[in-house]
């Protein structure tokens, strides 16, 4: 079995965290940090809604190119039917 690596290193523990608090908390003040986490939550959920968008748009782009070329063979196959003839 293979183990898995992680991207980023390893995932920080309590102690870290603890650490990363107080260094954010430092940084920005108690006050400001749940403002600031809400205008993250706002931004990454923009980005959510703009990829999904963006999904939806190639998948339509897709499903048109794959039933212009279905109706495309049908007309082949239409015109050589009829030529045979």
């Amino acid at each position: 079995m293979e183990q898995m690596i992680p991207l980023f290193g390893p995932i920080p523990g309590g102690m870290e965290m603890m650490v990363i608090l107080l260094i954010a908390v430092l940084l920005f003040g108690a006050n400001k940090i749940p403002k600031l986490a809400r205008s993250t939550g706002e931004a990454m959920g923009e980005f959510k809604k703009g990829r999904q968008e963006i999904e939806e748009e190639l998948q339509e782009a897709q499903d048109e190119v794959t039933s212009t070329d279905t109706d495309t063979v049908s007309e082949t196959d239409t015109n050589t039917d009829t030529s045979e003839a």
